[in-house]
């Protein structure tokens, strides 16, 4: 037992210097980088599942309709919905009802009715019975009739250049899927190309912000770079109409986002060439939870939907370990050394400090919050400095906000995180409910206070 827990430290320790080196622009592709703005655009079908967003409907419609990208088409879907999204999508939208046939191919509940914008021809919505999310995307995939798909979430806003770069990355007729880079809408500013502000941001929307740029910056660039990406954010996910419909669409299930890149993994496993990437430069925001009982909520669910796929795909996994880099840093990364280890390390605390209090000695635990203190630090100052790399800095006036920030991540929000991957991983066998959190309804096209 002390060998597989010392193997694990190791492990942790490797794989979190792989990722901050592997992140850096010195191991770059030579396809990497800011893409080419192509002349000739590929239809793009926008799909966005709706389930009681009455709050953010106006705020997602008005950034539709400034994207700089003529073929396109946006498919919310109003997924049975018992507030008044229906409502708003009528008023906004001035629908008209319109026939249009679909692929057939799909499963999903029951379409009741699809309907045309009279101001936006090329804004659509389906109205159905209540199914999910994968439901809905399902039923979003059947209507939609370009031959790139994008899912958002209700609450995401995309970019002016965003769907530019998604279509000279899929230049690439290699590419079969694609995550775009996200961030914190309460942290959008006037200039969402450059700039991120914390200044109406509460400490927990900040952290959350940190988290984000630590993913995206450096763990999904250095797993994609690996090819082995195991999640495209659903926040924003770029796909071929053909690869989804190949793999039989949307399965139902609490994580959909992890379960349709894992699925294509699969689908492209015996295709050399095909492959999964990542856009840093495609952005987009997204809002998250400003209180900590819906922030538990969603991050609960997240690690449910990784133990459900973990369990899903473990053939998949095992066969191929040592074939795929997508399972191999699943099972020892993920799994080992993220869920395992942290029941290990956790129980071992909890030991030693309630039977054999002498063995926590000052040093042992001096090392032990050294350790902590250093890699968190260099991960933060990395993850910020990757921002900027990319175009993302923060004003002046940030500097003690983020300085507070990277205190807190360190000796607080860590800790957080470490109970919700344990309770996480026990609950899914318990409870596989969905737990939707509640949106703002603010308004983040006008206001210019993004958070408490």
């Amino acid at each position: 037992m002390g060998i597989f827990i010392v193997f694990l430290f190791c492990l942790s320790i490797v794989f979190s210097l792989l990722h901050l080196f592997h992140c850096l622009p010195w191991f770059r592709g030579q396809k990497e980088g800011i893409k080419q703005i192509l002349e000739k655009e590929k239809g793009i079908s926008i799909l966005v599942p709706c389930y009681n967003e009455q709050g953010i409907i106006e705020t997602s419609i008005k950034s539709m309709k400034s994207l700089s990208y003529s073929k396109f088409e946006v498919i919310y879907i109003n997924d049975g919905s018992n507030d008044k999204t229906m409502n708003l999508f009528h008023k906004f939208l001035k629908l008209k009802p319109c026939s249009k046939s679909a692929l057939r191919k799909l499963s999903h509940m029951k379409v009741e009715n699809f309907y045309q914008s009279k101001l936006y021809p090329n804004i659509y919505v389906i109205d159905k019975k209540n199914g999910g999310k994968a439901d809905s995307l399902n039923a979003g995939i059947e209507y939609s009739s370009q031959s790139l798909i994008v899912t958002l979430d209700a609450d995401t806003i995309l970019t002016e250049q965003a769907l530019s770069i998604v279509n000279s990355t899929f230049e690439d007729k290699d590419v079969v899927a694609a995550g775009g880079m996200v961030h914190v809408l309460q942290t959008k500013t006037s200039n969402p190309l450059r700039d991120l502000s914390l200044l109406h941001t509460n400490m927990l929307v900040r952290v959350q912000m940190l988290d984000f740029l630590k993913a995206f910056y450096i763990t999904k660039v250095s797993l994609a770079r690996f090819r082995a990406l195991a999640i495209i954010s659903g926040a924003f996910g770029i796909f071929t109409k053909q690869a989804l419909v190949d793999v039989g669409g949307y399965r139902t299930t609490i994580g959909e986002d992890i379960d349709i890149t894992l699925r294509i993994h699969r689908y492209v496993s015996g295709q050399k060439k095909k492959k999964i990437v990542f856009v840093p430069e495609a952005v987009c925001y997204t809002e998250l939870p400003e209180n900590w009982k819906d922030f538990i909520k969603q991050r609960i669910r997240w690690q449910k939907a990784f133990i459900d796929c973990f369990i899903h795909f473990r053939s998949f996994f095992w066969k191929t370990f040592f074939t795929k880099p997508v399972s191999f840093f699943y099972i020892a990364e993920s799994f080992l050394v993220g869920t395992v280890g942290t029941y290990i390390t956790t129980g071992i605390f909890v030991i030693n400090s309630t039977l054999n209090p002498p063995t926590l000695s000052p040093y042992y635990i001096f090392t032990y919050l050294s350790y902590i203190f250093l890699f968190s630090l260099t991960y933060d100052l990395v993850a910020i400095g990757m921002g900027k790399h990319y175009g993302f800095t923060f004003q002046k006036k940030d500097r003690y906000r983020l300085f507070i920030t990277i205190i807190f991540d360190i000796f607080v929000y860590r800790f957080v995180t470490l109970y919700i991957v344990m309770y996480g991983s026990i609950a899914y066998f318990f409870n596989k409910d969905w737990n939707k959190v509640a949106r703002t309804g603010r308004n983040y096209q006008t206001d210019s206070k993004s958070a408490a």
